[in-house]
Formats: C-alpha cells, structure tokens, sequence
C-alpha cells in the first residue's frame, strides 16, 4: 500500500509539473511565468493551490463586456476631440505619449484645467468637504480605503448634507480595503442610517456566489462634484494614521498628495466613476457625463484609466514612454517602488544617459513583502546613478507621481509596481506644461529638504540576513 501511494504521488507531481510548463506562461510576463513555474516545481501540491487562487488575473466575462462596451462608447462619444489643440507647443514626445493613452483607452489631452496641487493631508479633506458643501446637481465618491472617523467625519457629513437637500449622492469603496480599517461595521450601519447610495467594489461574499482573486482590488481616488470639479491622487478616505492604534502609538501617518481639477478633465474622472458605477449597480450615468465641462484654466490635462479591462497596462506604457524620453531631470516618487524589467531598465538607462534621476521613498515600510522587494532594486538603481533619497520614518511617503524635465506630471493611484500595472484598477492624470511641473516641483523640494540621500557604500555594508530577505521578497513580487 505505502508503495502503491509512493507511485500515485510521484505520477501526480510530475503531472503537475508538466502541464504547469505549458499552462503557466500564457498570456503572462516571463519574470511572473518564471515565478510560478519556480514555485510549483519547488513545492507542487502547494504551489498549485496557490496558482488557482492566485494566478488568474481575469474578473469575468460580465465585466471585461461592460469595460469594453463603456470603452467603444468613450471612444466614439469623443472622436471629434483632438488630442492636444493643433496650436499645442510643447516637445514632441508629449503628443505622442498623449496618443499612445488616448489609443490604449484614455479620453483625449484637453485643454482649460486649473489644477491645485494639496500635499497636506486633512488641507485636502477639508477642500473636498467645501466641495461637496457646495455642490448643486451630483456628488460622485470613489475611494479604495473608506472610513468615518474623527478626521473624515466633516466629509460624511457633508454628504448627508448633499443627499438631505436632494443631491444625487453616490459612493464606491472597494470591499476588502476597506474592510481590514477598524469600524469596518460601524462604518456600513452608518452609511445605510443616512440613506446613501453605497455600494462595496469587487465585493468578495463566497456565500453569496461573489468570489474572484482577492487580491485584484479598485485601487483608484475619485471625487467630483457637479462633474466640474474633481479631486484625485493618492489619498484614501481615512484618517492619516489609517484608524490603525499600532500607527498612533508608533507617530506614523501617511504622506500623501492630491490634485484639485476643474475644468475638462474633471468630466473625464467623472466618465471614469460612471464606468466603475455601471460595473457595480448595473446602473448607467449617461445624462451626467454627456457635457464637457466648460475650460477653467490654462493645463493640458489627461485622465488615464487601467486596470484588468486594460489588457495593454496602459499605466505602464505611459510611465516607459515618458521615462525614456526624458532629456534633463527624472523625479520620481513611488510608495510600494517593484518595477518589471521594462521600467527597470527605463529609469536606469535614463541615469545612463545622463537625466538627472532620483527616486523618493520610506525609510520604512508598511508592508513587510513590498517594502523588501522594493529594497531588492536599491543597488541596481544606485550603481546606475539614481539617487535614492528616503523619506525619514515613522512618516510613510504614500504619495505617487513623477515629473519629466519641465514637460509632464504624471498624479494618481499607482505604484510603480507590477500590482498596479497588471492587478489593480488604477487612475492617472497627466498635466502638461512648465507651470504645473513648477508646483510639484516645490513639493519635491519639501520632500529632499527632509529626506536623507542613501550611497552604494552604505548600501551594499547592510547585513546578509537583510539582503537575503530582500531578494526572497523580490521573487515573490513577481507572483502575478
């Protein structure tokens, strides 16, 4: 009997590995098909569980149909709008990255934004809360992580203020960001008290038939009002030490920036709620992003969805393109920073060249297995002539957004990370133009005058033990 059990168990881990040879590479990025394949030939019965659970990226076919059909809509709604006015007179490169967003999804580059820059946490809470309180016909909420506490408190109220005077009131949090925030079940009672249009994104509720990879997350920051004006970037609806008593005790609180946009682009972050609100209710919003909104400003400004119904990583496109078209001055600003090898190798051919590049970051990390695989590249980037400065702890800098010489910000909810160019629904905004690269450039500044500049020397002096762990975690980050 044990030799008869010895046979079937040998027969079914060579199984397992041969067609894990053909299956696993599909449609999927070397480094990640390698990952897998490494791992389910290490420990097959246990890579495998964790391959069917965690290796399909797909989110079904109901919601890749309504992600396209919303995608043809905005595709034939806006043929008649250039990208970028004939008259635009910036570098060449930037007409052709507007291009590349506007063909892999994107609405067009317009003009007539005014945009304001909040890199102070409650500041750009309490300009969304004066937002909402003036609001006349809709206030449309998107936020990963959602909680009603002590600080975000006004903001909700504000809210029920809308819906009590007859605003149309509508809010998306994505289900288990939200959830993992203490208060959790406070938060939904209170939200149903109040009567508002509430509903949970990517909802994972196995006894109810809701079940999908729990890890593929709405990672995006939306706010607008009257669908003239728009908030958007790295923030989350919390407090900034994430409600989270460990957090308090500790002094960590988050570093965040967020960008106010009134004008065009704030009708294409609306667009963007409306795809998101259809794929979750079921409901369409046409009447409510039919009309442009009229110009307010003098930026260029671009609003770049992706996410799983991009199946073109239309974040990751943009952020290569701009990289290597960089000519001067690289500022880079990444949480969570785990680039592929094409991103990779982007930033540090940049340095090659020549481009000032420098990367900022936390000095300490609020994820354990990202905070170590970011670690991983430090020396790769340094001997390429980046430089690294981090943020200094207990601080952690989550804010996420670049500048290229003195021609495009690039704002919004993604990392440089293979999670948010290959898992998470993310936004982006470009804004185009010397006057809104001089502004993050002045946060920029605030970031290096506080920061402590880390050297190869002493990098490559930290312990065996660290970097052993580093590198383990690298591997796991290509697990998708």
């Amino acid at each position: 009997m044990a030799a008869w059990i010895g046979t079937v168990l040998y027969l079914l881990d060579l199984t397992i590995k041969v067609v894990a040879l053909g299956v696993v590479p599909r449609n999927r990025r070397p480094s990640s098909g390698m990952a897998w394949l490494l791992l389910i030939l290490v420990i097959p019965f246990v890579g495998l569980l964790l391959f069917l659970m965690l290796g399909r990226t797909s989110l079904g076919r109901r919601r890749h149909a309504q992600q396209a059909e919303v995608n043809a809509e905005v595709a034939a709604r806006t043929a008649p709008v250039p990208t970028l006015d004939a008259d635009f007179d910036g570098p060449a490169y930037v007409r052709s990255a507007a291009a590349l967003n506007r063909n892999l999804g994107a609405l067009p580059a317009m003009p007539g934004n005014a945009v304001t820059l909040f890199p102070g946490y409650e500041e750009s809470i309490a300009a969304m809360t004066a937002e909402v309180a003036r609001a006349e016909t809709s206030v449309h909420v998107e936020f990963y992580i959602s909680a009603w506490d002590e600080v975000t408190s006004p903001f909700f109220e504000a809210l029920v203020a809308a819906h009590e005077r007859g605003i149309s009131v509508r809010f998306l949090f994505d289900h288990l960001g939200s959830r993992g925030i203490p208060g959790y079940r406070d938060f939904l009672a209170r939200l149903d008290a109040a009567g508002l249009d509430a509903h949970a994104m990517l909802p994972i509720r196995p006894l109810k038939g809701q079940w999908r990879r729990p890890d593929l997350r709405n990672h995006r920051k939306i706010l607008v009002v009257d669908g003239t004006v728009a908030f958007t970037g790295s923030q989350n609806l919390i407090e900034p030490g994430y409600d989270k008593p460990k957090n308090h005790k500790a002094g960590r609180e988050w570093v965040e920036l967020m960008a106010r946009v009134e004008g065009p682009a704030a009708t294409a972050l609306n667009v963007l709620f409306a795809t998101d609100w259809y794929t979750e209710t079921g409901q369409r919003l046409d009447a409510e992003v039919s009309t442009l909104a009229p110009p307010a400003g003098k930026v260029d400004a671009q609003v770049i969805p992706s996410g799983p119904g991009f199946v073109t990583e239309n974040n990751l496109r943009l952020f290569t393109t701009l990289i290597y078209s960089a000519q001067r001055r690289l500022s880079l600003t990444s949480p969570y920073f785990v680039p592929d090898e094409s991103l990779l190798y982007a930033v540090t051919t940049a340095a090659q060249r020549g481009v000032d590049v420098e990367l900022f970051v936390s000095e300490q990390g609020d994820q354990f297995m990202v905070f170590h695989a970011q670690r991983s590249y430090y020396e790769a980037l340094l001997r390429a002539g980046v430089r690294i400065y981090f943020y200094p702890a207990p601080a952690i800098l989550h804010a996420k957004f670049f500048s290229v010489d003195d021609d495009v910000v690039v704002l919004g909810s993604s990392n440089m990370d293979m999670r948010s160019f290959a898992l998470n629904y993310e936004v982006s905004l470009m804004m185009l133009g010397p006057g809104i690269v001089s502004e993050v450039r002045k946060v920029q500044d605030a970031y290096r005058r506080v920061a402590k500049e880390l050297t190869l020397d002493e990098w490559l002096a930290r312990g065996r033990t660290s970097a052993y762990v580093d590198n383990v975690m690298r591997l796991t980050a290509a697990l998708q």
